[in-house]
């Protein structure tokens, strides 16, 4: 079992910095990154011509008017197929469940109808997925906020959250082609939550949190632990081994003890709590490839 120290200053640093959702990302990325850089050469990458769909109108502090050109691909591969009331369970239990690739294109000037100035942006996403979203406003409404985080994630914006779709407008200014890549990452298979074996303790002792894993393939695991009594890392104890994750809690609130069927390395793993969602959040660099 891994000493307990080598994730602390992770999560006493993760906890204390305003900006929590940065270093999360930071975190949580920085093995993942550092990893596919080492093992792979610049990714092979294509175009794409994204085919109008809708067009958004929405605005921003920094660049005043702003339109969303929703398009869509065939290159683009689709989300998990699941039924409306399906996705609703997902992102009832956890907003981060549900995935859309997106292609995000860079800002483009373009002129409104009055011929003022204003700043287009394109996001392409799967053809098939278009159809069924063009019968759905659900879908619709999923997928205009997924863009706008996104957009506002990649070009640190401040996007409206209100948005009105244009009527009799596809799409504004002219749509450019997209970089993609050709070869794809694989995508992250979830492997659900693990049932942790744990001796029943008596009436008002330790709970066991929830741990739902990930697996980013080929060489990452990611975990989320549900902890909703704390607000904060503080007194939080976790012990990462090669096969196996220890989390104690501060007055015996939470205890956890999981056997992970997958080799970890435990020295380069990361972990950070996010105060907002309440978990804690950790990336486990693996040892071995699963096949």
């Amino acid at each position: 079992m891994a000493d307990s120290k080598l994730l602390a200053p992770e999560l006493s640093e993760a906890e204390t910095m305003g900006a929590e959702t940065a270093r999360f990302e930071e975190l949580l990325l920085q093995a993942s990154k550092e990893l596919q850089q080492a093992q792979t050469a610049r990714a092979e990458s294509t175009q794409i011509q994204p085919q109008p769909g809708f067009c958004i109108k929405t605005s921003s502090p920094a660049d005043g008017k702003v339109f969303i050109n929703i398009c869509h691909s065939a290159s683009i591969p689709p989300p998990a197929d699941m039924t409306e009331d399906e996705l609703l369970r997902v992102l009832e239990e956890d907003q981060a469940g549900f995935r859309i690739p997106m292609s995000l294109g860079e800002p483009h000037a373009e002129l409104d109808a009055k011929g003022q100035g204003c700043t287009a942006y394109d996001v392409a996403v799967n053809s098939d997925f278009y159809r069924r979203m063009q019968n759905s406003d659900f879908l619709r409404e999923l997928v205009v906020t997924i863009a706008r985080e996104g957009l506002e994630d990649k070009y640190s914006l401040q996007l409206n959250p209100e948005w009105r779709l244009l009527k009799n407008r596809a799409f504004l200014g002219s749509i450019s082609q997209q970089n993609i890549r050709a070869r794809q990452r694989p995508r992250i298979q979830e492997l659900g939550s693990l049932s942790a074996p744990t001796s029943p303790g008596a009436e008002g002792g330790p709970k066991k949190p929830r741990l739902s894993l990930w697996l980013e393939a080929p060489d990452l695991l990611l975990a989320e632990i549900d902890l909703p009594k704390l607000d904060g890392a503080r007194e939080l104890s976790l012990e990462i081994g090669e096969n196996r994750l220890v989390l104690g809690g501060p007055q015996q609130l939470y205890h956890l003890d999981a056997t992970i069927p997958l080799r970890i390395s435990a020295a380069e793993s990361r972990a950070a709590f996010h105060r907002k969602r309440k978990q804690l959040l950790v990336s486990m660099p693996l040892l071995s490839v699963p096949s």
